[in-house]
């Protein structure tokens, strides 16, 4: 990646991100839109956190790390702290590894 490439990318962020508040009075959105949004946003963020828990490149990365998610998904859905929500997953993950589950 050359330097110029890295300051188009640079630029086009930042006018990407300088356009919301320059813009913010001038759109409408509907509702119907807002919704859409929001719901493409969980659904974004969701898929990022499937593939980086089932996955390991392009394979399956074992039961340990996916085991490991849904314990501190449970612990974050109780709204326990986070401290205890991170050491609850790594503690899973790391116990089920140290046992032998890959």
């Amino acid at each position: 990646m050359t330097l110029t490439t890295v300051l188009l990318l640079a630029a086009g962020t930042y006018a990407l991100r300088a356009a919301g508040p320059f813009l913010r009075d001038r759109l409408e959105v509907s509702e119907r839109l807002q919704r859409g949004l929001a719901m493409a946003a969980i659904a974004l963020l969701s898929a990022l956190v499937l593939t980086q828990a089932v996955l390991d490149g392009q394979v399956f990365s074992g039961w340990a790390r996916p085991a490991g998610v849904l314990v501190g998904a449970l612990a974050a859905w109780r709204k326990l702290p986070f401290v205890v929500v991170v050491l609850l997953a790594a503690g899973t993950a790391a116990g089920l590894r140290l046992a032998g589950v890959p």
